[in-house]
């Protein structure tokens, strides 16, 4: 087509106006001449693309191939025929290449999760101080009771029974008084069913009544105290806590959870299972031993109470132990008893009506 010339709206694409303008065909430079007041814009025909007029065919929407915002509106169809190239794709968005982009963005989170994280917790746990650390770990608690409550009306109740919580403490002195210098540790016991204990920075130690109800013997029950205080003693649960809050704190960024409120259930639950390193535990296994022979305690109490957790499905043997933070507990049951010195006197820490009062403390 010579001589084609037609009216028509220009939009640049980065001013919201539409500017009137004249399209003329100059077919020996294969050129659309679009003049718009003073400016006029020059478009080669092979780089015009139809754009698909989603109000109908009756008039012609086109782009420069190369500036995806640029647009001009015919209010006809004529100039079609001398497009040479009017409905070729534009360039294909390159697949690879935002495959590479993103794999190296993931490889990104993946390096500050997994690496620079972990360092700069371990970092910061040196120089956080011991009333900072103890008010982490209350914060910390009161958002785990919070988290396990099903009700979502009250936190779940620490147990206070006053007869059961002072055979609990009469336990613990037991435990301390032949130990080199400990930080302040206090244990909480909260009423649910959960057979689990943990700790918390700051020297908290968490037992829940599920523990208690499961432990036979009360020397069961002070072995597992006691390995929490060894990790008390490490500040494991201090790095573990500033490790999961800066990984938290990096995947709120990402997803735009800024105020962390749907991640800090997260938190509370890795706070709850936290799976230290398998030397982590190791130390704190060892640690415990030492505090049971100080305290005149068989260590293979500690077994004992392995044992019952491997009964309730604890552990994880074959290949799925070697994914575990966590050393197999057959092997942690081997430790305890061989870390039993031979002809070590089987004592009792209480007698059995001091047992069963502990064991009603959330009653």
């Amino acid at each position: 087509m010579t001589g084609f010339t037609s009216a028509g709206e220009f939009l640049d694409g980065r001013t919201p106006t539409v500017r009137p303008s004249q399209a003329s065909l100059d077919a020996a430079r294969g050129m659309l001449i679009i003049a718009c007041g003073d400016d006029t814009h020059e478009w080669p025909l092979d780089q015009i693309r139809a754009v698909p007029d989603q109000a109908g065919q009756d008039i012609l929407v086109l782009r420069r191939a190369d500036d995806p915002v640029e647009r001009l509106i015919l209010p006809d169809r004529a100039l079609l025929s001398s497009l040479p190239k009017p409905y070729k794709r534009v360039r294909a968005v390159d697949g690879w290449r935002i495959l590479r982009w993103a794999s190296a963005a993931l490889c990104s989170v993946a390096l500050i999760i997994f690496v620079l994280v972990p360092v700069m917790a371990d970092q910061l746990a040196r120089f956080i101080p011991p009333e900072g650390e103890r008010a982490l770990g209350e914060v910390t608690l009161e958002q785990i009771r919070a988290a396990l409550d099903e009700t979502g009306m009250r936190p779940i109740p620490e147990c206070r029974h006053p007869e059961g919580r002072a055979v609990l403490d009469s336990m613990i002195a037991r435990l301390t008084r032949n130990s080199d210098p400990l930080p302040e540790i206090t244990v909480h016991v909260l009423d649910h069913e959960l057979v689990n204990a943990f700790a918390l920075p700051g020297g908290h130690v968490v037992l829940f009544e599920g523990l208690i109800d499961t432990a036979e013997r009360p020397e069961e029950l002070a072995a597992v105290i006691a390995h929490e205080i060894g990790h008390v003693v490490s500040r494991d649960p201090t790095r573990h806590a500033l490790r999961s809050a800066g990984s938290i704190g990096v995947l709120g960024l990402i997803f735009g959870d800024f105020a962390g409120g749907a991640l800090v259930l997260f938190l509370a639950e890795r706070l709850i299972d936290a799976h230290y390193s398998q030397d982590a535990e190791a130390a704190a296994d060892a640690f415990a031993q030492e505090m049971l022979i100080r305290a005149e305690v068989r260590p293979d109490a500690l077994a004992d109470m392995f044992e019952r957790f491997r009964a309730m499905g604890g552990d994880a043997e074959g290949i799925v132990a070697h994914f575990m933070a966590h050393p197999t507990l057959g092997d942690r049951i081997e430790n305890a008893r061989g870390a039993t010195p031979p002809g070590f006197p089987e004592t009792r820490l209480m007698n059995e009506d001091d047992w069963q009062t502990l064991r009603r403390i959330c009653r």
